[in-house]
């Protein structure tokens, strides 16, 4: 399986980016806001999900690990098939996505094209206690972080542990940030 591709972006077209990896081209088709945010013959890293089907193979890339993660709970769901969890990705950041799934706001699920009322209701029923607490709980005296630190790879570690980002957060609050990821990682585990 292919996990990740770092290289040059090559080509865009439709919703698919071509990375250049060592001369050869990988076609990754990818979220709105990712294909918005790449530039031609800029160099970068996808995280890859490889979906394999009986007359196809098409390969999905994501600028985040956290995306990936929640792309491969959101395919778990009966009637969500990979363009689908893709139209649900493009309606925002990862954890935009996930946070509303911990809100059981199916109407912003829906809001993806392609998915209707159903589908949305369906994902919040079996995902919501799978990507872990709400980030925001409507206090308004204590700023809430809501969006994920791309640049932290110890944070997206933990988070494709299972981490809610709350959580993960607080874990390497206390944690020295110039330990190697694996290392900060570590010691945020033991807390």
């Amino acid at each position: 399986m292919i996990a990740h591709v770092r290289g040059e972006v090559a080509e865009k077209f439709a919703s698919s980016v071509i990375v250049d990896v060592a001369g050869v081209g990988y076609e990754l088709t990818v979220p709105l806001g990712d294909y918005e945010a790449v530039t031609l013959s800029e160099t970068i890293k996808f995280y890859t999900y490889h979906h394999v089907r009986e007359q196809s193979e098409e390969l999905y890339g994501f600028s985040t690990l956290a995306a990936k993660k929640i792309f491969e709970l959101l395919i778990t769901v009966q009637g969500v098939g990979p363009k689908a969890a893709l139209a649900i990705l493009s309606l925002g950041a990862a954890e935009s996505v996930r946070n509303a799934i911990a809100n059981s706001d199916s109407a912003y699920i829906a809001k993806a094209s392609g998915v209707g009322k159903k589908t949305a209701e369906s994902v919040i029923v079996k995902l919501s206690d799978k990507v872990g607490l709400p980030t925001h709980y409507g206090r308004k005296d204590e700023p809430v972080q809501t969006e994920i630190d791309t640049t932290d790879e110890a944070l997206e570690a933990l988070i494709a542990l299972g981490y809610s980002l709350a959580d993960a957060t607080k874990a390497l609050e206390t944690v020295d940030v110039s330990l190697p990821t694996a290392r900060r990682v570590t010691e945020a585990l033991k807390r």
